[in-house]
C-alpha cells in the first residue's frame, strides 16, 4: 500500500474537511437534538461530489476512488456522523449497481445516484431476521410479467429521503433477489419512525411493502442471486462504518486536547497530569490503528480486490475502537463529559451505533471466522 496520498486525494480531503468545518459542524448538534433529516446537507454532498467519489465519470462519479471516499469520510463523520452515514448508506446500493447491474441500469439508476439528484436507501432487514437472509418473509410475486412485492422493512435508513430502494426479497424459488425500487411506487409506504440513542437525523424507518409493482428490468443481478448481490455491497457499507468511527473517535481526540489545555485543576492544565496524557496517548493510538485498517481495506478496493473479510475486520476494530475512545474522551471531561451540551456525549452515542448497525459484532467475527477456517 502506497501510504503517499495523491494531490487529488489530499484536495478531496481538504474539500471535504472545509464541508465539515463550515457546513457540517454547526449543524451537528441540532440535527441531534432535532432528529430530523439533513435534506440540504445530503444535496450539498450531492453537489459536491462528495455521494459519487469511487465510481466512474461515465456513470456519474468523481472517479477518484474508494481511498478518496474514505478521507471524505472521515472528515464529514467527525463533524457529524450523520451526515458522514447519509454519505456511505447511499454509496451501498451505488456499490451493487456497479457490481451487478447491466448498462442501462447503471446508466439510470447508478448515473443520477453518483451524481447527487437522487438518493439510495437499503431495505434488507426484516423484525425478525437481523443478518440471516434465510428469515427474509418479503416476497416477490412473478404475475403478469412483472414482480409483486409484500412485506416488511425495518430500520430502513435515508427512507424519508430517497428515491429508490435496494430491496431484497424471496422469489417464486424461495431464493433471495435484489430490487431497485422507486419510493414512488404505490404500495411503498413510509411508517413510523425507529427511534435510536445516537446517530439521530438519519431517518430511520419501517417501511411497509404492499403489493408494490416493480417491472423485471428492476431485478438486480440474476434471480435468486440476491444475497451475493448483498455480500458484496454491504462490504463497502461495512467500510463506510469503519471509516465513521475513526472520524468520531478523531473528534473526540481534538475536543479532549482542547479540554484537557484549557480545564485547569490546582492552578494547572489538567494535561500536565500523567493520567490525563496516558488516557490521549492511548487515545490516539487506537485511532491510528483503526484508520490505517480502513484505509488498507479502501486501497485493496480500489485494486479491484474483494473485501468481505477486510470490511469485517475493519468494521469490528473500528466500532470497538470508536466506543472506546469516546469513552476515555469522556473521562477527560470527568462530569461535564455526560452534559448533552457538550459534544463528546454525542459522540459516544453515534459509536455505540456503529458496533450495531450494518452488521452487529457478533455477525463480524463470524464472518471473519469462516475466513481463518476455510
Amino acid at each position: 500500500m502506497d501510504f503517499n496520498l495523491s494531490e487529488q486525494e489530499k484536495m478531496v480531503q481538504r474539500t471535504a474537511r472545509e464541508f465539515a468545518l463550515k457546513s457540517v459542524l454547526p449543524r451537528a448538534t441540532d440535527i441531534d437534538h432535532r432528529g430530523e433529516f439533513p435534506v440540504d446537507l445530503a444535496e450539498e454532498m450531492g453537489r459536491l461530489g462528495f455521494r459519487g467519489l469511487p465510481y466512474p465519470e461515465q456513470y456519474g462519479g468523481i472517479g477518484a476512488g474508494y481511498t478518496s471516499y474514505a478521507l471524505a469520510m472521515e472528515q464529514i463523520s467527525g463533524a457529524s456522523m450523520t451526515v458522514g452515514a447519509i454519505m456511505a448508506i447511499n454509496t451501498v446500493p451505488e456499490e451493487a449497481l456497479l457490481c451487478f447491474g447491466s448498462e442501462e441500469q447503471k446508466r439510470g439508476f447508478l448515473f443520477p445516484l453518483a451524481k447527487g439528484n437522487k438518493l439510495a436507501c437499503i431495505a434488507f432487514t426484516e423484525a425478525e431476521t437481523g443478518s440471516d437472509p434465510a428469515a427474509i418473509t418479503t416476497t416477490a410475486r412473478w404475475s403478469d410479467n412483472t414482480y409483486i412485492i409484500t412485506g416488511q422493512k425495518h430500520f430502513v435508513a435515508l427512507a424519508p429521503a430517497a428515491n429508490l430502494a435496494l430491496l431484497f426479497a424471496k422469489d417464486d424459488t424461495k431464493r433471495l433477489s435484489a430490487f431497485i425500487l422507486d419510493t414512488s411506487s404505490p404500495g411503498f409506504v413510509l411508517r413510523e419512525p425507529c427511534p435510536t440513542m445516537g446517530l439521530k437525523g438519519l431517518g430511520t424507518s419501517v417501511i411497509y411493502l404492499d403489493e408494490v409493482v416493480v417491472p423485471p428490468e428492476n431485478l438486480l443481478g440474476e434471480k435468486g442471486k440476491g444475497f451475493d448481490v448483498l455480500l458484496t455491497a454491504i462490504s463497502l457499507g461495512r467500510l463506510g462504518v469503519a471509516v465513521e468511527g475513526v472520524g468520531v473517535a478523531q473528534a473526540a481526540l481534538e475536543l479532549s486536547l482542547d479540554y484537557a489545555q484549557q480545564h485547569k485543576a490546582r492552578g494547572k492544565p489538567i494535561a500536565q497530569m500523567p493520567t490525563i496524557q496516558w488516557i490521549l496517548a492511548e487515545m490516539a493510538s487506537r485511532i491510528e490503528a483503526g484508520r490505517w485498517l480502513a484505509y488498507q481495506t479502501a486501497f485493496l478496493r480500489n485494486q479491484g480486490e474483494d473485501i468481505r473479510k477486510e470490511s469485517a475486520i475493519a468494521k469490528l476494530f473500528c466500532s470497538q475502537m470508536a466506543v472506546e475512545v469516546t469513552r476515555l474522551g469522556m473521562q477527560v471531561h470527568g462530569s461535564y463529559g455526560c452534559m448533552e451540551s457538550l459534544p463528546i456525549e454525542r459522540l459516544y452515542r453515534d459509536a455505540k451505533i456503529s458496533e450495531i448497525y450494518v452488521g452487529v459484532s457478533e455477525m463480524q467475527r463470524a464472518i471473519i471466522a469462516a475466513y481463518l477456517l476455510e
